[in-house]
């Protein structure tokens, strides 16, 4: 039977393997940050405070974005294990419970969409405008949630198997629809409503159906290693167990920024809510040069489980050492963009003088972090592809929690704002020690000891 055969994840030569699995994933994820820089430079163009309330907005997208990936990685890895061990009944489980899950999640943020929105913003600021931006964009994109979580799933399913090339099909389709819709909904282009800020919201959940519909039409064509069926691989708690084991550190790590960019945005309040703004543009830009990285992420944790599966232990540390290079050149390059062009990047959301006085700065100091992150982000998801999700939580809480914002507090202390974006570096160095300690432990208890087949 061709399931019996070799996946090309345990028998290609690493380098080409995961660049060939990864760059069709950091092209789209590269199209998805594009999608969200412009959806920001369209609302920017409506008033500063509509650009401070979608940035205040990030931390309900970025938990909805932790659930879905988190619990994408955790499909992900088991599934990847599970063809390498040839086990084929439990990767079908894998694949049907995550998409059971995936429903769950739903229901829950369509609630809070319905019931919570007006309450998220004003527990971060008084100013009417802002509310009521902020609860016109967040219950559109929460109420229809079903798409960005549908898509993300039947992404990680395509990943899972190597058919990365589909995945960025999906996200290239939502990305253009997005990009497309986006100032026809804002700005009322021809027949389309003129909506604002609600607009905005309104393209980018479009984009995301579009995606999704053709995610499960994909898997359904192509991905003949899986079978999704809902009705013949019903719930297993078991089987629910396996993928959280993973995607529940996962998802906390990602929620931890949720809360740290909720912290730090009341942090920044308390300068001014145009230091809001800036720190919304920085994460819309930041997220440029960090999507790629994701997107090579998604490429190793599948290489990594694949071959820890199959006790490889060459092939792991191969797809490490590949995974570290392709990362810090190209966080390497983007530093170099945001120290030479500050100005122009900020110049794209309509900057006002004070946007500049206080962005330019910030983004010379912050993006000096990136290539150390390089490591971080390797060394963390090493960790998940391995199965210590834990340790890669514990890297992500220290950073964000223990180490960034209570050391950004003390130095908003000083009344220099310039200060404050020095946390970054700080938290940064100190979650790499920590990932390289949690590693070697890994290294040498699990993977030194495999007798390479």
């Amino acid at each position: 039977m061709e399931q019996a055969k070799e996946n090309k994840m345990g028998t290609q030569p690493v380098g080409s393997l995961l660049i060939g699995i990864s760059l069709p994933i950091m092209i789209s994820m590269l199209v998805q940050a594009l999608y969200n820089i412009v959806d920001s430079i369209f609302v920017a163009k409506i008033s500063e405070d509509a650009l401070t309330a979608v940035s205040m907005a990030f931390p309900i997208q970025n938990l909805m974005i932790a659930i879905g990936a988190g619990t994408g990685v955790g499909i992900n890895a088991l599934l990847s294990k599970s063809l390498g061990e040839k086990n084929f009944k439990r990767a079908n489980q894998a694949a049907n419970n995550g998409i059971f899950l995936i429903l769950v999640a739903f229901v829950i943020f369509m609630v809070f969409g319905l019931f919570f929105t007006e309450t998220f913003y004003r527990a971060q600021t008084s100013d009417p405008a802002i509310i009521k931006y902020g609860d016109e964009y967040t219950t559109v994109i929460t109420v229809f949630g079903v798409g960005l979580f549908s898509q993300m799933t039947f992404e990680k399913l395509l990943q899972a198997t190597g058919k990365t090339v589909y995945s960025m099909f999906t996200q290239g389709l939502g990305a253009v629809v997005n990009i497309i819709l986006d100032p026809c909904f804002i700005f009322g282009v021809g027949f389309f409503p003129k909506m604002g800020v609600t607009g905005a919201a309104v393209a980018t959940v479009i984009g995301q159906f579009s995606a999704a519909v053709l995610g499960l039409v994909l898997n359904i064509k192509f991905n003949k290693e899986i079978t999704i069926n809902l009705k013949q691989y019903s719930p297993n708690l078991s089987i629910i167990k396996k993928i959280y084991a993973v995607g529940l550190p996962s998802i906390i790590m990602q929620s931890i920024s949720s809360i740290m960019n909720f912290g730090f945005n009341k942090i920044l309040i308390e300068f001014s809510k145009t230091a809001v703004a800036v720190f919304g543009v920085y994460f819309k830009l930041q997220s440029f040069i960090f999507m790629p990285i994701f997107g090579l992420n998604n490429g190793l944790i599948p290489i990594m489980a694949y071959n820890y599966g199959a006790r490889k232990k060459r092939r792991i540390m191969a797809t490490m050492k590949y995974a570290f290079l392709i990362a810090a050149l190209i966080m390497f390059v983007g530093t170099l963009v945001m120290q030479i062009f500050p100005k122009q990047l900020l110049g794209m959301f309509e900057a006002s003088g004070k946007m500049l006085e206080i962005g330019v700065p910030a983004l010379r100091i912050i993006s000096l972090h990136f290539v150390i992150a390089s490591a971080g982000i390797i060394l963390s998801s090493s960790l998940q592809a391995l199965g210590h999700g834990v340790y890669a939580m514990i890297m992500s809480f220290a950073r964000q929690l223990v180490v960034l914002l209570p050391v950004a507090y003390l130095l908003s202390k000083t009344g220099n704002i310039d200060a404050v974006w020095w946390s970054f570096i700080i938290a940064e160095i100190c979650s790499v020690t920590l990932g390289t300690i949690f590693f070697l432990n890994v290294k040498k208890k699990e993977i030194s000891v495999m007798e390479d087949v």
